[in-house]
């Protein structure tokens, strides 16, 4: 046997033991014989760069040279599900179905909800080629390098498929990989993950595959598009995908009546609770291709499909203490730290408090027994407190007068519930918490640095505010010269980020309270830097939006010293400080006019018709009332919509109209 054919034996031989060890839990191989595999292959690939395969099992282990997501438009939109929390929301759900069919008999498919990332997986020839994020439904980022890494996702398929489809589905942490990295996390000082959804999409974004191939993530697939697939049947078609090689719940049911749709649904709600993933309800789907395709969609979900959300379990516990967290905005957080519990899935020993109005509400003394929940069954919060449980020399808490991080008394401004530390220049968490801000996809979009980067180069003395990224060269961050090319892409990044405009600048500023609107509207009324941080109180009043407390915060940013200097910083660094000709509104063609968007549409996506609004003088405003000027209508406008509309006489604008209206 030569080498070529080596390389593809071994490739369909480890193809074989991951979709046995991943996905059917049937392992025939120990982990040093698979290991033994795996080097070999990756020898012989090293030796022959001529038969490389992006679908090697080798390509699961990841690499550094991952660069920032392209958009992809999707083929067939990522609508969501309409929710329902109760059994007469079902009845009515499974009559209007039954309507909807004129009486025709019709299955119905119950399936597993899974809270992770949504993705769309597209394979041709029995190869994947491409995958992508939900997005806004009509775009997603491309992650293709990243899903790679995910060892229950096949790479290549087996039996009899179809020569091109898409599947869909949920890529989750598992409890145990969330577990694990949190305890990795907290051990080595690090902010810790909130729950294992975040978790996973912070992972799968990262744009460090050798990150995602760490983590062990997982991914449950639940729905195949396609021109040629096997079944009208949804249920049957992933029966089928299960023997290509897809992990495919094995709580898949196929009922007829309602009544076996809540016998489903009461049976997973406490079976749920063994499961090695976290989920947060069922999901109901017309079980016929054909009988979907006749009930249609609204403009945000399928008619055929609905989604019953758990009920967030509860349990009771004892508060030990309360300590208190800073954020970006100085905004201090107190945390119930109590006797751990298990809770839909997990040890739960932390809860959020919100604020101190939330902590005099209930009254909460140390010692108390209190109730917890996990909102959307995964976020744990206090729901309550046994007050009959209180011992008699529990005090009560008091929230605390000064910055637990750097001793400043803190501050309470008028019409906000929460207590800041006014020391946004010299208290630590703020400042990191500010530079993660600049960096953001939103902000200045530095992709290639992360909060872990941050807080290393913060604690060596590298950073120590935003202007200081604009320092950083190569030879600082690549330590003992094995990081080259990494190093070269941050300082790549950084020096593109120059470009950004104007009023992203504004927002990455991290000025408090100022958010990606009002930055916006700010940078278009002022038109410079310059004109900005001379602004008084009224004139900053005077741009809409822009209230006293957010204007007297402006006002506080310029007048500091510190905020100032790194200011002029940025602006010798070569920053955008003016709003450019391509910024500036194109025309005032929509001027004074307020506009609803609704529906699906096939030319743009929603987020660049809202734009295109703007950038011609017009307000995007989100629900529908006497002051809308028209609605922007794609396919599939919700029904709710078009009857307020035709009631209050508001005029419905086509895409193409609309953009003609723009030529």
């Amino acid at each position: 046997m030569d080498e070529k054919q080596r390389i593809e034996q071994l490739r369909h031989e480890l193809h074989e033991h991951n979709h046995r060890y991943y996905v059917l839990n049937q392992p025939t191989i120990s982990d040093q014989d698979f290991d033994f595999m795996m080097h070999e292959l990756q020898d012989l690939e090293a030796r022959h760069p001529e038969l490389y395969d992006p679908n090697s099992p080798t390509q699961r282990v990841g690499s550094d040279l991952q660069k920032e997501f392209r958009q992809v438009a999707h083929r067939y939109p990522m609508l969501s599900l309409a929710n329902t929390y109760n059994e007469q929301d079902v009845r009515d759900w499974y009559e209007s179905v039954k309507k909807g069919l004129a009486g025709e008999n019709f299955e119905v498919c119950c399936e597993m909800k899974y809270d992770g990332l949504s993705i769309s997986l597209t394979y041709v020839d029995g190869k994947l080629t491409q995958a992508v994020t939900r997005g806004d439904g009509v775009h997603g980022d491309d992650v293709t390098q990243n899903v790679r890494t995910i060892r229950s996702i096949p790479l290549t398929l087996h039996h009899q498929y179809p020569q091109e489809f898409e599947i869909r589905g949920e890529i989750l942490m598992p409890w145990a990989s969330f577990e694990r990295l949190n305890a990795e996390r907290e051990a080595a000082e690090e902010p810790l993950f909130a729950n294992p959804r975040n978790a996973a999409s912070g992972t799968l974004k990262s744009l460090d595959s050798h990150v995602v191939a760490s983590r062990g993530l997982d991914a449950y697939l639940y729905y195949i598009l396609g021109e040629e697939l096997p079944a009208d049947g949804h249920y049957e078609n992933l029966e089928a995908a299960r023997s290509w090689g897809f992990k495919i719940s094995e709580g898949m049911r196929k009922v007829k009546t309602v009544d076996e749709i809540l016998d489903f649904i009461s049976y997973w709600d406490t079976a749920r609770k063994d499961l090695p993933v976290a989920t947060d309800g069922i999901v109901l789907k017309v079980n016929s291709l054909r009988q979907q395709r006749v009930l249609g969609f609204t403009a945000k979900s399928p008619r055929w499909a609905i989604a019953y959300k758990f009920k967030a379990e509860r349990a009771a516990t004892r508060l030990l203490e309360v300590t208190y967290q800073v954020g970006r905005t100085g905004a201090v957080t107190p945390v119930a730290n109590m006797e751990p519990v298990q809770l839909a899935g997990t040890t739960v020993k932390r809860a959020t408090l919100n604020n101190e109005d939330f902590i005099r509400s209930f009254d909460l003394h140390i010692g108390d027994m209190v109730f917890v929940e996990k909102g959307g069954e995964i976020i744990p919060k206090i729901v309550g407190v046994d007050i009959d449980e209180r011992p008699i020399i529990a005090m009560p808490v008091q929230f605390i007068k000064r910055c637990p991080e750097c001793g400043t008394p803190l501050v309470r401004y008028e019409g906000e519930a929460a207590w800041y530390c006014p020391n946004d220049t010299g208290c630590p968490p703020q400042i990191k918490g500010r530079i993660e801000h600049f960096i953001s996809r939103k902000a200045m979009n530095i992709d290639s640095l992360g909060p872990e980067t941050v807080d290393e180069y913060f604690r060596r003395g590298l950073i120590k505010n935003v202007a200081d990224l604009y320092d950083i060269d190569v030879q600082q961050i690549n330590g003992d010269g094995s990081r080259t090319k990494s190093a070269l892409r941050i300082v790549n990044a950084i020096e593109k980020s120059k470009e950004v405009p104007f009023e992203r600048v504004v927002f990455a500023l991290g000025i408090r309270f100022v958010g990606e609107t009002s930055a916006r509207l700010l940078a278009r009324h002022f038109k410079s830097m310059d004109a900005l941080m001379s602004a008084g109180l009224e004139e900053l009043q005077e741009v809409e939006g822009i209230g006293e407390v957010m204007a007297k915060s402006i006002i506080g940013f310029f007048h500091n010293e510190q905020n100032r200097q790194i200011v002029e910083r940025l602006r010798s660094y070569g920053l955008q400080f003016e709003l450019s000709t391509t910024d500036a509104p194109l025309s005032t063609k929509l001027e004074g006019q307020s506009i609803v968007i609704s529906g699906v549409f096939a030319h743009h996506s929603r987020d660049e018709y809202k734009q295109m609004i703007e950038q011609h003088g017009g307000k995007n405003v989100g629900s529908i009332s006497n002051k809308t000027s028209f609605i922007l209508a794609g396919e599939n406008m919700g029904p709710s919509k078009l009857e307020k509309a035709h009631k209050l006489g508001i005029r419905i604008v086509s895409e193409d109209e609309f953009l003609t209206m723009l030529a």
